[in-house]
């Protein structure tokens, strides 16, 4: 049967900044709700999958005409956390994801580790009290789409929870991505969400969908989303491994969205199903990975007719994920080429990012007034798309920054190129400057720099307190 509708989905919120003690209060990101509607037959594209089966597979090289843009094999020692430079965690109560579910995301190595096998494994754990709690991950790269006139494919292997029948009760497993302007402002399910794999109570049955539009109703039937299943070939979901994909084909018109299992198409999306406004909002932009195993909720409560998990729900049946995949192919790249930006030179606004990881904007008390963006502290960054530095090999990075960290907290404000993990070309060190508005600019080397880039701010101290604000920056030759 149908699953029951989930309550609508809260809007992002900004904690108001406040003007004493630093906090981190984190934006609450909405996630993909109850699959309902099924409609159509897939249509059929081309796809290449890793062929199911119980041995460790690294990422597989890409097939002919393809791109690799990014990835992650999830090799390292057991017990450790995933790469902080490819992911970063979602943590609290289930109740603020606004779709019914009861666990409480941590990121505590029971519930999110690699298991040294070169898998990522997400655990659900119930305590001697009954409470759930389990984890959710995001992709920290956030601008993945096809070039123009070109694909991008996402794809992952994946092994749903060895549990079925009443001991999978409530059981959410989810493998998914969210438009890149939530991160910075956008409301969801405007900025569309592509469900790459939901599975509920232990079926057999891979679910895809996209959200779009507004909730609820709209031409995406909110909550429900548009969406297909498909039993896995071969063998079932649940204890298997299986590859899951996304093509999202702008080489055709109508553009397209096709859902895969193993290589085989189940369900496809068109930009004709909806109206123009609608499928830009949720597609002329780069979107997020996200991985999480939920407990109980609306999809999982419509599907059993009852609510989930109950005293009979197993405990400790993890996902495991070998591998995590983008390509690309054809139009001329891996993205967008960077255009229309700032010019490296001018005086670019923090608060003026394309996208952002870990901090706030607030009202600044510098020269000018405005806002700068704080809150910032280890592994935060703030991304700037399409920065031109022209042929002119600019040779220095200035930027203006306040600091009321305590004694001995400092860190990094680091530059890199198109990547947040790429190696920086310069960076300086700032501790405090006597208070979070005391501000003082500070330049620094870095390497030669040509061309359009997408700069990314990076910031690393190794603690855990915030230890920078910033109010802008330039280059200069």
């Amino acid at each position: 049967m149908p699953p029951s509708p989930v309550a609508p989905q809260p809007a992002p919120h900004s904690p108001a900044p406040g003007s004493g003690i630093r906090h981190r209060a984190r934006t609450r990101r909405p996630r993909r709700v109850a699959f309902a509607a099924l409609a159509g037959a897939a249509a059929l594209v081309g796809a290449f999958m890793t062929a199911p089966g119980s041995a460790q597979a690294d990422v597989p090289p890409p097939p002919s005409g393809w791109t690799q843009v990014w990835s992650d094999d999830f090799n390292g020692a057991a017990g450790t956390s995933p790469s902080s430079g490819n992911w970063k965690f979602d943590t609290g109560p289930g109740s603020n994801f606004g779709t019914g579910e009861i666990e409480t995301m941590t990121n505590s190595t029971s519930n999110v580790a690699l298991d040294g096998n070169g898998d990522l494994k997400i655990t659900p754990i119930r305590d001697a009290n009954g409470n759930w709690t389990s984890g959710r991950i995001e992709s920290v790269p956030d601008s993945f789409e096809p070039p123009a006139g070109g694909k991008l494919r996402i794809e992952s292997r994946i092994e749903l929870p060895s549990v079925t029948g009443a001991a999978a009760a409530g059981y959410w497993p989810a493998f998914w991505t969210l438009g890149t302007p939530l991160r910075n402002g956008g409301t969801w399910p405007s900025v569309g969400e592509f469900d790459i794999l939901e599975d509920v109570n232990g079926q057999n049955l891979a679910y895809g969908t996209l959200h779009c539009g507004v909730d609820p109703g709209g031409p995406c039937n909110e909550t429900s989303g548009l969406g297909g299943k498909t039993a896995c070939p071969g063998s079932p979901c649940p204890g298997n491994w299986h590859t899951y994909s996304l093509d999202w084909d702008r080489s055709v018109s109508p553009e397209t969205l096709t859902w895969s299992v193993d290589g085989q198409p189940y369900w496809s999306v068109n930009a004709n199903q909806v109206d123009p406004t609608t499928w830009a909002n949720a597609t002329d932009h780069g979107v997020f990975i996200i991985y999480d195993l939920a407990m109980g909720g609306g999809f999982p409560n419509g599907v059993a007719g009852t609510t989930t998990p109950n005293s009979g729900t197993q405990s400790g049946s993890p996902m495991l994920i070998d591998y995590v995949s983008v390509l690309s192919s054809g139009g001329g790249g891996s993205s967008p080429p960077p255009s229309g930006g700032p010019s490296a030179y001018s005086t670019i606004q923090a608060e003026s990012y394309t996208s952002q990881s870990g901090t706030q904007n607030e009202t600044c008390s510098d020269s000018g007034g405005g806002q700068d963006v704080g809150w910032i502290a280890n592994g935060d960054w703030l991304e700037y798309n399409g920065v031109d530095f022209g042929s002119g090999d600019a040779t220095q990075f200035d930027a203006r920054v306040a600091s009321g960290a305590a004694a001995g907290v400092s860190g990094l404000v680091q530059v890199r190129l198109d990547s947040p993990t790429a190696t920086p070309v310069g960076s300086f060190s700032v501790g405090s400057t006597g208070g979070w508005q005391n501000w003082k600019t500070i330049p620094a080397n870095i390497s030669k720099v040509t061309g359009t880039h997408n700069v990314y701010l990076t910031f690393s101290s190794g603690q855990s307190a915030d230890f920078v604000n910033v109010n802008w920056f330039t280059f200069t030759s």
